[in-house]
């Protein structure tokens, strides 16, 4: 824990932010006395992503069938330009 002047932390807050994101912990003062704490955030923890698809996902056997012939022309840039 680092007690460090106003003046200070505003001359080299980007110092002081490195060594806050590493973990310490700084108090602040105003002619000395504490006035305020600058901790490190614990992280969020994300929920654990599934592998593969969720249950209730599907895809609509029209997924499978073929494409219109018109559609086909147009993705192979044999379209109308």
């Amino acid at each position: 824990m680092t007690k460090l002047n106003v003046h200070e932390a505003k001359t080299h807050l980007s110092r002081y932010l490195d060594r806050v994101e590493a973990g310490e912990t700084l108090i602040l003062c105003r002619h000395n006395r504490p006035i305020a704490e600058v901790r490190p955030l614990k992280p969020k923890k994300k929920p654990a992503r599934v592998f593969g698809l969720d249950d209730g996902f599907g895809v609509s056997p029209k997924f499978f069938e073929p494409l219109p012939e018109e559609e086909l022309r147009l993705w192979n840039g044999e379209g109308d330009d």
